[in-house]
Protein backbone atom coordinates (compact mmCIF):
# COMPACT_ATOMS: atom_id res chain seq x y z
CA UNK A 1 0.00 0.00 0.00
CA UNK A 2 1.31 2.98 -0.80
CA UNK A 3 0.43 5.93 1.68
CA UNK A 4 1.04 10.07 1.11
CA UNK A 5 1.07 11.13 4.41
CA UNK A 6 1.28 15.00 6.46
CA UNK A 7 0.31 16.93 9.39
CA UNK A 8 0.13 20.24 10.50
CA UNK A 9 -1.11 22.64 7.29
CA UNK A 10 -2.00 25.04 9.58
CA UNK A 11 -3.61 27.15 6.73
CA UNK A 12 -0.58 26.67 4.80
CA UNK A 13 -3.23 26.55 1.25
CA UNK A 14 -0.57 26.62 -1.03
CA UNK A 15 1.37 23.33 0.70
CA UNK A 16 -2.64 22.03 0.83
CA UNK A 17 -2.67 22.21 -3.19
CA UNK A 18 1.05 20.45 -3.34
CA UNK A 19 -0.53 17.45 -1.66
CA UNK A 20 -3.61 17.14 -3.52
CA UNK A 21 -2.02 17.62 -6.71
CA UNK A 22 0.35 14.13 -5.37
CA UNK A 23 -2.15 12.46 -3.79
CA UNK A 24 -2.99 10.32 -7.30
CA UNK A 25 0.36 8.76 -6.37
CA UNK A 26 -1.32 6.99 -3.41
CA UNK A 27 -3.45 4.54 -2.59
CA UNK A 28 -4.50 6.39 0.56
CA UNK A 29 -3.44 9.65 2.30
CA UNK A 30 -3.22 10.21 5.65
CA UNK A 31 -3.81 13.85 7.53
CA UNK A 32 -2.68 13.57 11.28
CA UNK A 33 -4.50 17.00 12.01
CA UNK A 34 -3.75 20.95 12.62
CA UNK A 35 -5.26 21.80 9.39
CA UNK A 36 -6.15 25.04 11.56
CA UNK A 37 -4.58 27.92 13.23
CA UNK A 38 -6.13 28.36 16.68
CA UNK A 39 -9.31 27.14 15.46
CA UNK A 40 -9.17 29.58 12.19
CA UNK A 41 -8.81 28.74 8.53
CA UNK A 42 -9.92 24.89 9.11
CA UNK A 43 -12.74 25.31 5.92
CA UNK A 44 -10.14 27.04 3.77
CA UNK A 45 -7.61 24.22 4.57
CA UNK A 46 -9.68 21.55 4.13
CA UNK A 47 -11.10 23.25 0.55
CA UNK A 48 -7.46 23.27 -0.84
CA UNK A 49 -7.35 19.35 0.34
CA UNK A 50 -10.93 18.56 -0.96
CA UNK A 51 -9.51 17.51 -4.98
CA UNK A 52 -8.11 14.22 -3.27
CA UNK A 53 -9.76 11.33 -4.60
CA UNK A 54 -7.84 8.56 -3.03
CA UNK A 55 -9.21 7.61 0.24
CA UNK A 56 -8.11 10.11 2.65
CA UNK A 57 -7.83 9.79 7.05
CA UNK A 58 -8.06 12.65 9.20
CA UNK A 59 -7.97 12.91 12.64
CA UNK A 60 -8.34 16.30 14.20
CA UNK A 61 -5.49 18.16 15.80
CA UNK A 62 -5.11 20.39 19.05
CA UNK A 63 -5.92 23.58 16.78
CA UNK A 64 -9.55 22.65 15.43
CA UNK A 65 -12.24 20.17 17.13
CA UNK A 66 -13.19 16.85 16.15
CA UNK A 67 -16.77 17.92 15.72
CA UNK A 68 -15.51 21.14 13.39
CA UNK A 69 -13.52 18.74 11.28
CA UNK A 70 -16.15 16.61 10.63
CA UNK A 71 -18.03 19.86 9.93
CA UNK A 72 -15.93 20.94 6.97
CA UNK A 73 -15.17 17.17 5.77
CA UNK A 74 -18.95 17.30 5.22
CA UNK A 75 -19.97 16.26 1.51
CA UNK A 76 -16.25 15.47 0.78
CA UNK A 77 -16.90 11.85 -0.11
CA UNK A 78 -13.19 10.53 0.37
CA UNK A 79 -12.88 11.62 3.58
CA UNK A 80 -13.03 9.84 6.62
CA UNK A 81 -12.40 11.60 10.14
CA UNK A 82 -11.16 9.26 12.68
CA UNK A 83 -11.39 10.01 16.91
CA UNK A 84 -11.48 6.94 18.76
CA UNK A 85 -12.43 4.57 16.03
CA UNK A 86 -11.29 2.77 12.99
CA UNK A 87 -11.78 1.96 9.37
CA UNK A 88 -10.73 -0.68 6.95
CA UNK A 89 -9.49 0.74 3.37
CA UNK A 90 -9.14 -2.03 0.66
CA UNK A 91 -8.37 -5.13 3.18
CA UNK A 92 -6.47 -2.24 5.73
CA UNK A 93 -7.41 -1.28 9.70
CA UNK A 94 -6.71 2.28 10.42
CA UNK A 95 -7.50 3.43 13.88
CA UNK A 96 -7.28 7.25 14.45
CA UNK A 97 -6.95 9.69 17.28
CA UNK A 98 -6.66 13.27 17.52
CA UNK A 99 -6.38 16.13 19.72
CA UNK A 100 -3.10 17.60 21.89
CA UNK A 101 -2.41 14.99 24.20
CA UNK A 102 -1.17 14.80 27.08
CA UNK A 103 -3.39 18.48 27.83
CA UNK A 104 -1.18 21.30 26.68
CA UNK A 105 -0.85 24.37 28.20
CA UNK A 106 -3.13 26.68 25.65
CA UNK A 107 -6.30 27.43 27.12
CA UNK A 108 -7.90 27.08 23.46
CA UNK A 109 -6.26 24.01 22.67
CA UNK A 110 -8.33 20.76 21.86
CA UNK A 111 -6.66 18.16 23.83
CA UNK A 112 -7.22 14.95 25.83
CA UNK A 113 -5.64 14.09 29.13
CA UNK A 114 -3.90 10.40 28.94
CA UNK A 115 -6.83 8.76 31.01
CA UNK A 116 -9.47 9.88 27.95
CA UNK A 117 -6.84 8.89 25.82
CA UNK A 118 -6.40 5.59 26.68
CA UNK A 119 -10.03 5.28 27.02
CA UNK A 120 -10.40 5.97 23.55
CA UNK A 121 -7.66 3.83 22.44
CA UNK A 122 -8.41 0.79 23.75
CA UNK A 123 -10.48 -0.23 20.85
CA UNK A 124 -8.09 -0.21 18.36
CA UNK A 125 -7.09 -3.35 16.83
CA UNK A 126 -4.19 -5.07 16.89
CA UNK A 127 -1.96 -4.89 14.29
CA UNK A 128 -3.89 -1.53 13.12
CA UNK A 129 -2.17 1.83 11.22
CA UNK A 130 -2.49 3.97 14.33
CA UNK A 131 -2.99 7.87 13.20
CA UNK A 132 -2.45 9.84 16.34
CA UNK A 133 -2.08 13.65 16.31
CA UNK A 134 0.57 13.77 19.43
CA UNK A 135 3.50 11.56 19.23
CA UNK A 136 3.83 8.20 21.30
CA UNK A 137 6.51 9.51 24.77
CA UNK A 138 9.65 8.95 23.97
CA UNK A 139 9.31 8.61 20.48
CA UNK A 140 9.47 11.56 18.13
CA UNK A 141 8.32 13.90 20.38
CA UNK A 142 11.41 16.07 21.11
CA UNK A 143 11.03 20.18 22.03
CA UNK A 144 13.23 22.63 20.97
CA UNK A 145 14.59 22.46 24.70
CA UNK A 146 14.64 18.65 24.74
CA UNK A 147 11.69 17.78 26.57
CA UNK A 148 9.77 14.58 25.45
CA UNK A 149 6.42 15.92 25.00
CA UNK A 150 4.50 12.89 23.82
CA UNK A 151 1.68 10.95 24.99
CA UNK A 152 2.40 7.92 27.65
CA UNK A 153 -1.57 6.28 26.48
CA UNK A 154 -0.54 6.19 23.02
CA UNK A 155 2.98 4.65 23.78
CA UNK A 156 1.68 1.73 25.49
CA UNK A 157 -1.38 1.20 23.15
CA UNK A 158 1.67 0.92 20.24
CA UNK A 159 3.25 -1.58 22.61
CA UNK A 160 0.10 -3.25 23.15
CA UNK A 161 -0.97 -3.55 19.80
CA UNK A 162 2.02 -3.64 17.53
CA UNK A 163 0.61 -1.71 14.63
CA UNK A 164 2.99 -1.91 11.16
CA UNK A 165 2.92 1.90 10.97
CA UNK A 166 2.34 4.99 13.32
CA UNK A 167 1.93 8.38 12.06
CA UNK A 168 1.42 11.63 14.01
CA UNK A 169 2.68 15.18 14.21
CA UNK A 170 1.69 18.20 16.58
CA UNK A 171 5.83 18.45 17.57
CA UNK A 172 6.86 21.05 15.49
CA UNK A 173 10.27 20.95 16.45
CA UNK A 174 10.50 16.92 15.68
CA UNK A 175 9.02 16.93 12.27
CA UNK A 176 10.71 14.40 9.87
CA UNK A 177 11.67 12.42 12.72
CA UNK A 178 11.48 8.67 13.20
CA UNK A 179 11.59 6.02 15.35
CA UNK A 180 10.87 2.19 16.00
CA UNK A 181 8.93 0.44 19.15
CA UNK A 182 8.77 -3.03 18.67
CA UNK A 183 7.82 -3.53 15.14
CA UNK A 184 6.22 -0.18 14.68
CA UNK A 185 7.55 2.06 12.57
CA UNK A 186 6.71 5.52 13.97
CA UNK A 187 6.85 8.59 11.74
CA UNK A 188 6.54 12.67 12.83
CA UNK A 189 5.44 14.01 9.83
CA UNK A 190 4.69 17.78 9.60
CA UNK A 191 3.33 19.17 6.37
CA UNK A 192 5.76 18.62 3.49
CA UNK A 193 4.10 15.45 2.85
CA UNK A 194 5.69 11.95 3.25
CA UNK A 195 5.47 8.98 0.97
CA UNK A 196 4.87 5.61 2.77
CA UNK A 197 5.17 2.15 1.47
CA UNK A 198 4.17 -1.02 3.83
CA UNK A 199 2.20 -4.38 3.63
CA UNK A 200 2.27 -6.64 0.56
Amino acid sequence: MKVLAFSDLHRDLDQAARLAERSSEADVVIAAGDFASVHEGLEETIGALRPIGVPTVLVPGNNETEDALRAACDGWEAATVLHGEGTEIDGTQFFGLGAGIPITPWDWSFDLDEEQAARKLADCPTGAVLVVHSPPKGHCDQSSGGDHLGSEAILEAIEAKRPPLAVCGHIHESWGAESEIGPTRVLNLGPSGTAIEFGS
